[in-house]
């Protein structure tokens, strides 16, 4: 058996030292490194070959990549680095690893062509002014063979023990079984769904209810199916903190099932929760954990491993770190190369520069994707690639220590200022949109980027948050705005005071937000899904189909399974409240009905139940009456902003023996994820259709649907609107035996459409 590693995760195994320096130095984009690429290749001989595949193998490694170009007339290999600032600022410990990447490729290619010496080139291109800087160093094919050799050996135990573990993992996982004896109803369905895609290398859409153990169902048939597809890693991707906890807990019962299983599982948490000295620079100038971090990363690495199949959860990964006095969060970031199984949030493979989605392209991973609460991704894609301009950013970095001390700097971003306020003196109403971004505010972003690149590369140990914040700012909206198309669009909202009239300007011109606004996702995330072997998206709310493939780029030739509940009817009685009305128009109309509504049901049924509403104002003016009226009902409000210690606080009052109304926002952190089964939730009240509220953002968002699917109306209210409903109501029955009541206040429930997108086995 052999080991396939590539020349660039090779070298940074083996020829990574010292310290972690994470200190800001500007670093060209993916777009400017392929172009810079291709300038230095333009600029070689007639003969010049660029991308030259090479591979080679020592003992039981083989060892693949791809050299930037070889000049075969000056017998010379180039490994090409683009840059930004000055060279002579560059960390040794990176010179050290591109003279390493560099002399393996010079290998290879001595072993490929049959030569006995070649010059290996570090060419590094500086993407600002176009100038290259040669250092060459003639090698023999003897010399390049040993420094192959070393490196190959450093890695050879390492990949071994890797081989090792992976037959282990794979013959344990053959003989896997269903960890609670049988499948709940419905749950096997769902997993055969998910085994048929992954063996025939498939995207999978799965809709299925809430309370048949998703996350169990889509787990156990895909580690099922990783030995016979070759699948290097699963990625179990969510949306939130409860649906990482989830996914942990059923590999953990998945352990407990199988103790001889060698399943290496590791969760990958936010820097912020991960940083043990969060006032300190990440450099090892400043912080401990940075100081020796790759001379002491191996034996923490080794450390880690050597645990066998205990998970890598945040606080494992911690106490090893601490152990080896490393950083927790970059040793987690070095295990996602070795786990089998990486937990995390959906941005950890889906963003522009997704650490998961990066290293598999890089080493060619075969990896499996589970995407949890998958209807949660169309909002999530939005936000990625939706860049914003904020006034409040550009102020306080024109008021940073750096602007006031250095002129370039503070002319760049007046600069910027200026064509903003141009561009908000000429626009005539609150909101506008254009059919592209505004070019001289464009040239003044890029110019400032330009200006702020070489401040930054010239001054590496003065941070300025402020002017650094902007700065990612201005470089987010060039770059999206160099990928605009139909599936994003460019907006400038100007504050206004509502007291001053409908679209009245009531601030000062440069004032304004200005958006490049992402409305469908789906080109930016279908070559993510394409990337993976197979991608399962599953979850209870995911109606219609055609939705969802459409905004989140399904390949057409996707699979879609439906899971039928494994409730009865019986278990939730469904009333819709036909005589209410919950428009905006009527909202005070409808307050005391629906205080009597509720009202009545607790007094037919007293229990815990939760009642939802579009909007915080809303629903402190039932809770006013309902508290006026009923003043023996026990109820609890959702508040803006909550910390998680009030949200445990405020679930904590929903108890097997207790009873009340807990008052929540429909769309809210109280709405989706949370599990309340038994007596701790009989009822959900719904005063909304979660309609998304029409402005003009909307509006336009609207039109555009309308032009690109058909059906702007659905696409941007109706579907996004009452999946938050059925989310909510799903609350109710988590169990086969829980049983309950939803009332579905508004009149607007009853219409046919409406109907048609509530759970089947509703009866309404």
């Amino acid at each position: 058996m052999t080991y396939t590693v590539a020349v660039r995760e090779l070298c940074e195994f083996t020829a990574k030292q010292g310290d972690l320096d994470l200190r800001f130095t500007p670093a060209p984009t993916a777009l400017e490194g392929i172009a810079g690429h291709a300038v230095a290749a333009a600029r070689r001989g007639k003969g010049y070959r660029v991308e030259v595949a090479l591979a080679g193998s020592y003992q039981t490694l083989q060892v693949r990549g791809r050299a930037d170009g070889y000049d075969p007339e000056a017998q010379r290999i180039d490994e090409v680095k683009t840059f930004k600032g000055r060279l002579d600022r560059q960390p040794a410990s990176h010179r050290r690893l591109h003279w390493a990447q560099a002399k393996v490729y010079g290998w290879l290619l001595c072993q490929q062509e049959q030569l006995a010496h070649i010059d290996v080139a570090l060419v590094y291109l500086d993407v600002g002014t176009q100038q290259e800087t040669v250092l060459t160093e003639r090698c023999s094919a003897d010399a390049l063979c040993q420094h192959f050799e070393a490196q190959c050996q450093r890695f050879l135990t390492w990949a071994e023990a890797q081989m090792t573990h992976r037959a282990a993992r794979d013959a344990a996982l053959c003989t896997l079984t269903f960890p609670f004896g049988g499948f709940r109803t419905g749950q096997r369905p769902l997993a055969e769904a998910v085994y048929k895609a992954a063996t025939a290398g498939r995207c999978l859409l799965a809709q299925a209810p809430t309370g048949i153990g998703k996350t169990m169902g889509t787990l156990f048939p895909l580690l099922k199916a990783a030995p016979a597809q070759r699948i290097d890693k699963v990625f179990f991707l969510a949306a939130k903190t409860s649906g990482r906890q989830t996914a942990l807990d059923a590999l953990t019962r998945l352990a407990h099932s199988a103790p001889h299983l060698p399943l290496r599982v590791l969760e990958l948490v936010a820097r912020d929760k991960a940083c043990e000295y969060p006032a300190n620079a990440c450099h090892g100038e400043s912080c401990p954990l940075a100081q020796g971090f790759y001379d002491r990363l191996p034996a923490a690495r080794a450390a880690a491993v050597a645990q066998g199949g205990a998970p890598w959860h945040q606080a494992q990964v911690r106490e090893v770190a601490l152990q080896h006095q490393v950083c927790p969060y970059y040793l987690s970031q070095e295990l996602a190369r070795w786990a089998d199984v990486v937990v995390g949030d959906y941005n950890y493979y889906f963003d522009m520069g997704g650490l998961l989605h990066g290293l598999a392209q890089a080493n060619q991973w075969r990896t499996a994707l589970l995407v949890d609460e998958a209807h949660n991704l169309v909002e999530r894609g939005r936000k990625m690639y939706t860049a914003e301009l904020r006034p409040t950013a550009l102020a306080e970095a024109r008021r940073s220590p750096t602007a006031t001390r250095h002129a370039p700097v503070k002319k760049a971003l007046d600069k910027v200022r200026r064509q903003w306020v141009a561009l908000d003196k000429a626009q005539t109403s609150a909101y506008a949109v254009h059919d592209a971004f505004p070019d001289k505010l464009l040239a003044a972003l890029q110019q400032c980027g330009s200006t702020l690149t070489e401040h930054f590369a010239e001054h590496p140990t003065e941070p300025d948050p402020a002017l650094q914040a902007f700065y990612f700012d201005a470089l987010h909206m060039v770059r999206m705005a160099e990928l605009l198309d139909s599936h994003s669009m460019v907006d400038v909202t100007q504050p206004t005071k509502p007291t001053t009239g409908y679209n009245r300007k009531a601030a000062a011109p440069g004032d304004s937000l200005v958006c490049i606004r992402n409305v469908v996702p789906a080109p930016f995330l279908q070559p993510k899904l394409a990337a993976a072997h197979t991608s399962t998206l599953f979850s209870a709310t995911l109606q219609p189909a055609r939705y969802y493939a459409d905004l989140l780029g399904l390949p057409e030739d996707h699979l879609w399974v439906d899971v039928e509940s494994p409730f009865a009817a019986a278990q939730l009685q469904v009333q819709v409240a036909r005589h209410i009305s919950t428009r905006y128009p009527h909202r005070s109309a409808s307050l005391a009905p629906i205080v009597a509504l509720m009202a009545r049901q607790f007094q037919m049924h007293p229990g815990n139940y939760l009642a939802f509403f579009s909007s915080y104002d809303y629903l402190q003016q039932v809770a006013a009456l309902f508290a006026q009226h009923h003043p023996d009902v026990p109820h609890w409000c959702q508040s803006r902003r909550m910390l998680e210690a009030e949200q445990r606080e405020f679930l904590g009052r929903l108890t097997d023996t207790s009873q009340g109304i807990a008052f929540a926002v429909l769309g809210g952190a109280f709405a989706e994820g949370i599990d309340l089964p038994g007596n701790r939730l009989i009822g959900a009240f719904l005063a909304t259709l979660g309609l998304p509220q029409v402005n003009p953002v909307n509006e336009q968002i609207r039109e555009r649907m309308q032009a690109l699917f058909g059906a702007g109306y659905d696409y941007t209210y109706l579907y996004p609107g009452l999946q938050k409903v059925v989310q909510a109501a799903g609350r109710v029955i988590r169990t086969p035996s829980d049983e309950g009541v939803v009332h579905l206040m508004d009149d607007r429930f009853g219409q046919a459409q409406v109907q048609a997108l509530l759970p089947a086995w509703w009866r309404a």
